[in-house]
Formats: structure tokens, sequence, C-alpha cells
């Protein structure tokens, strides 16, 4: 059991999981974008463990940077995207790859790959640590998923409630 701020969040998916998952999400990306040279844009704060993580088992020559976005209030994404942080490398005839721990609406991510796509990138593609199907609200392709999971909230390992509950090694969802 993990307590974060006033919830109460149960052991979902563990460490090793995730580990195991990305280390494979690793050896994918690293076939598909052999010789291709790919820059890995990671939406902050959510996604950093995440891309730590995977840019540690990526074989093959890329860069990275970071984006900011935000779309949520407590335990709810408004769908409604704010860039805090901006993208300052040119992307253009570049393939892009975005890091992001959770897709669940779509509708940030939709708005962010809009915003992308206006700089002529060859390619963009999404990885996601976390994919929840049943909660799009937009049609999205994601090509690499760590795990689909069930429309519930979760936190660790990354992700947060209301700013708390990134430090762990773990993902927890909220208990019943």
């Amino acid at each position: 059991m993990l307590t974060v701020k006033d919830k109460k969040f149960v052991s979902f998916i563990d460490k090793h999981q995730i580990e195991t998952r990305i280390a494979q999400l690793s050896r994918e990306i690293s076939e598909d974008y052999r010789h291709k040279n790919p820059l890995f844009i990671v939406v902050l704060n959510g996604a950093f463990m995440f891309a730590s993580d995977l840019m540690k088992n990526v074989s093959i020559p890329c860069e990275i940077t970071f984006v900011r976005v935000s779309s949520y209030s407590k335990t709810t994404s408004t769908g409604e995207l704010t860039e805090v942080l901006g993208l300052k490398e040119p992307i253009q005839n570049r393939h892009v790859i975005i890091v992001e721990d959770i897709v669940d609406t779509g509708l940030t991510m939709n708005k962010l790959l809009f915003q992308l796509s206006i700089h002529k990138p060859d390619s963009i593609q999404v990885a996601t640590l976390l994919f929840k199907p049943a909660a799009l609200k937009t049609p999205l392709s994601v090509k690499y998923v760590g795990f689909e999971i069930e429309n519930r909230f979760v936190v660790g390992y990354g992700l947060d409630y209301d700013g708390y509950g990134r430090n762990t090694d773990s993902i927890y969802v909220l208990a019943d």
C-alpha cells in the first residue's frame, strides 16, 4: 500500500516487469531506427524515468530533447495542452519518437503530434510506458506501448498525483 496525499494506492506493475518491458521496447526501437539517428522528444515531467531507462537500453546513435506539457488537474486529464517548455532543436527531415509516460484520452498527444508535424519531420512515432485504450477520446496510433492498462488512475515511476508520488520504482493503482 502506498499513500500519496489523501489517496491510497496498491501495487500494480512491479520494477522487474517495467525493466523487462523497457528492454524489449528498446530492442524494437533500435531495430526499427537502425541507420536513422532518431530524435527522442521526452514529455516532462512524467516520462523522465521511462525515458532514462529507455535510453540506457537503446543501442543506436540518437539524440534526446525535452518538452514540458500539462493536461492534468488532480486525477483527471483536462485535454487542454499547455506548452511550458518548448522544443529548441530543428526536427525537419528527422525521425522523431515522442516519449510519454501515459496516453489516456489521446487529446494532449494528438495536439502535440499536430504541433510537431508543422515542422515537417520525416516521421513521428509515440513510445509510451502506459496506454489506456478505453479512455481514448480521439483516434490515435501508438507504435511502442509498454503496457496497455484499464482506465484507472496510476502513480509511481514518474507518474504523479497532484505533483506527488513520482519517486517509486514501481507503478501503483488507486485503491478501490
